[in-house]
């Protein structure tokens, strides 16, 4: 499965679309050659989000939408070959995630949108995505996918490692050595937080955590947002807006007296941060390294406090095992797509809890 391969990224965070070019040797070692982000304006962002509940006329809007969103991404698949001496015959194919606007896996189906066949005219590269939907098919969440990558590109055979994936939402990837990889969603990451912040200060993130330190977690909202049975639910498990999303929140916070604004953003780092280390603990207290990948890994407060909940674990970044933390997700969707080509599986049925090992994705030829 070796070759050049673009990956392209679009998270639940809805910041924006990563894209990387990347070169898989005959030896299956991968690495990143070029990167490229494109964040969504405003009016995409809020479109996106339109499509979070069902409502009038959908269905046109959601196409139009996967439409934009193809042109977008061909841009960034543009840009990447143009920072590159690569002709772009050389690129076997793109793997594009698409954009999540639906997770429904006990409904039987996902929703990553995309046109697809337009990407495939627009860059006259093959595409491939909708890669989770074969999962779901065979019985498994869909998510994480990620999983079987990390363990291709981090696992380690003397060292229990886990590599905590902060999204939109979390995601650990478990890979313990004799052992089949595991991994699940664990809970929110920059979803709620992103959301909060705008809400109240107009900005599209919280900076390396400064609003979170700044305030004092609310131990009661806490303990009521901690309370969601989710949190108690056993792997194979994963989520998504449909549940972590600003009405969640306010229906929490209006059983409780009034809290500031940056309190709750304190304490939404702290439902992160405590989540995350819960899970770890429950399901692989051998672990002797943790290692953060995604937008979150770039959250200095949310860091520090993961790394004081875990305080007998070695943290860091995955930029120290050879990978930056921004680009781990995009590399991921080109490996998938490498996988798809060669008829590869790319789900571990440990992870989602499908019936066996899927080829993933669907190609659409240029």
């Amino acid at each position: 499965m070796s070759g050049f391969f673009i990956g392209l990224m679009s998270g639940t965070s809805l910041d924006g679309v990563d894209a990387v070019l990347v070169d898989i040797a005959e030896n299956g070692a991968l690495s990143v050659r070029h990167e490229v982000s494109l964040p969504y304006d405003e009016a995409l962002r809020a479109d996106i989000l339109s499509l979070q509940p069902s409502g009038p006329d959908e269905l046109d809007r959601a196409n139009r939408l996967a439409n934009r969103l193809a042109r977008l991404y061909a841009r960034a698949a543009e840009a990447l070959l143009a920072s590159s001496p690569l002709p772009k015959a050389r690129i076997r194919a793109i793997g594009c995630h698409g954009q999540t606007v639906r997770h429904a896996p006990h409904h039987g189906y996902t929703i990553q949108l995309c046109n697809l066949a337009l990407l495939a005219e627009l860059t006259g590269i093959d595409v491939i995505g909708d890669f989770r939907s074969r999962d779901i098919a065979a019985g498994g969440q869909g998510a994480p996918l990620v999983p079987a990558f990390h363990e291709a590109v981090f696992g380690h055979p003397g060292e229990a490692r886990a590599i905590l994936n902060l999204g939109g939402i979390a995601n650990w990837s478990l890979l313990v050595p004799g052992k089949a990889p595991g991994g699940f969603d664990c809970g929110p990451a920059n979803m709620l937080m992103d959301a909060w912040i705008h809400r109240h200060q107009g900005v599209e993130y919280d900076e390396d955590g400064a609003w979170a330190a700044s305030g004092v977690v609310h131990e009661p909202l806490l303990a009521r947002l901690l309370s969601d049975p989710f949190f108690r639910l056993s792997p194979p498990k994963s989520t998504g807006r449909e549940l972590f999303d600003l009405p969640w929140l306010d229906t929490h916070l209006a059983r409780l007296p009034a809290i500031a604004p940056v309190d709750v953003q304190a304490t939404l780092c702290e439902l992160t941060a405590r989540s995350a280390a819960q899970a770890l603990r429950d399901a692989a207290p051998q672990t002797r390294a943790v290692y953060l990948c995604g937008g979150g890994a770039r959250n200095g407060h949310l860091r520090s406090r993961i790394a004081a909940l875990l305080d007998n674990i070695a943290v860091a970044t995955t930029d120290e095992i050879g990978m930056p933390a921004h680009q781990v997700e995009a590399a991921a969707f080109a490996w998938l797509a490498a996988r798809c080509l060669e008829r590869l599986p790319g789900n571990l049925p440990s992870v989602t809890g499908a019936a066996g090992p899927r080829v993933l994705g669907a190609i659409h030829p240029a």
